[in-house]
């Protein structure tokens, strides 16, 4: 195990109505209220008019930013950074997705910040201040609830980072299974994909004496997996939406890989893919993380973790068979599970070929060598991109 110091100060308040605790919430921080959104879907659903009449009770000034893309752009966070610096905006309110979240993460660091937010959003320095934010969540997926992590793309320079600073975790995080009901199906699809990736990004790892750790990630695996295919087959069931809403929360959240240094390779690739080609985050990790696992076994390495995966996770029977047959197969029922799902398997679901395959593998080396489980470089990304299309 890792040496290791474990933060998380948000505030997780979780069930059914539990927006009311705006009420309590809010007048901590102050007056003025930016509110950030991204499409119709919130006003659609109701949840904007629930959000606003709670602020309509509380002595505040509200201002909107809406129209969050769903690889949230450098060009919308900047616009936010204006709002707050113009209006003294005292308090972010994201109301969405993933999406939302993160571009509100970097809108309250650069609030605090003289320069230009892609400063830190590149590592060139470290966001060190924020204006405090909480959220209200829409979708089971990214974990951004609750942690302190971001993902932004600059769309000029077709560059898509992730970034962080212990400055950007939510004060607080509401959660409530009923605001995922209106969720479309290939949505809640990428979904559950991208927490099941954010699984295997940590799981993927050659810490020692894990054990425990290994079997928090492996039932949040099993309990997506089970309950998927029921919650496909009524998007409406809160027992199914608050099953996957939690496990989305759990998958990111520090608390079950204290003392494990992950991959995060998989990531990386598809933040290329996703900076050229602007498709669906979790669409690119369905297609990519099979096939980065196969390019791992080919190469040897950690073939005992795959193993360990393959007869846990996907009941794979290792009665004769070799260590690599049994990792082989694991990787096989995972990319059938994901199909079984309707998720995408190939590049070519989004009419991407071989076009910009050297510019994705650029994309990929944007701080050099990657990836904590097997170090990659511009070669290898470029195979795992080529066995993708």
């Amino acid at each position: 195990m890792e040496n290791f110091t474990f933060y998380n100060p948000t505030r997780l308040i979780f069930g059914r109505d539990q927006v009311q605790a705006l009420q309590t919430e809010l007048p901590k921080y102050g007056k003025n209220i930016l509110v950030v959104y991204g499409g119709g879907s919130v006003k659609k659903s109701g949840l904007y008019d629930n959000v606003m009449n709670q602020l309509k009770q509380l002595d505040v000034n509200v201002f909107e930013l809406p129209g969050v893309e769903p690889n949230p752009r450098l060009s919308t966070v900047h616009k936010g950074v204006d709002i707050c610096k113009n209006e003294n905006i005292d308090f972010l309110l994201a109301v969405g997705g993933g999406s939302v979240i993160d571009c509100t993460k970097a809108i309250a660091a650069g609030a605090k910040y003289d320069g230009d937010a892609w400063d830190f959003i590149s590592h060139k320095v470290e966001a060190t201040d924020a204006l405090p934010f909480g959220t209200v969540l829409t979708l089971a997926a990214t974990g951004s609830e609750m942690n302190a992590g971001s993902v932004i793309t600059n769309w000029e320079t077709k560059e898509k980072l992730g970034w962080g600073s212990e400055a950007t975790y939510p004060k607080f995080s509401i959660l409530d299974p009923v605001n995922t009901f209106t969720v479309p199906r290939e949505h809640t699809i990428y979904g559950m994909v991208d927490m099941m990736s954010h699984v295997f990004e940590s799981y993927f790892s050659h810490s020692t004496n894990t054990p425990l750790q290994e079997r928090f990630l492996e039932s949040i695996l099993r309990t997506v997996i089970e309950t998927a295919p029921k919650l496909l087959e009524n998007l409406e069931s809160y027992e199914h939406r608050e099953t996957i809403l939690y496990s989305g929360t759990m998958a990111l959240n520090g608390m079950t890989y204290m003392g494990m240094q992950g991959d995060w390779a998989t990531h990386n690739i598809e933040h290329a893919v996703s900076a050229v080609y602007d498709i669906p985050h979790g669409g690119g990790l369905a297609i990519l993380f099979p096939n980065k696992m196969k390019y791992a076994v080919e190469k040897g390495v950690g073939i005992s973790r795959f193993v360990q995966l393959a007869v846990r996770v996907f009941h794979v029977d290792p009665t004769g068979k070799s260590d690599r047959d049994v990792a082989l197969e694991g990787i096989d029922r995972l990319r059938d599970f994901w199909t079984s799902i309707d998720a995408p398997s190939r590049l070519a679901d989004y009419d991407i070929d071989d076009t910009n395959l050297d510019l994705m593998a650029d994309k990929c080396m944007h701080a050099g060598p990657f990836g904590g489980f097997q170090t990659l470089d511009r070669e290898d990304a470029k195979a795992i991109l080529k066995m993708s299309l």
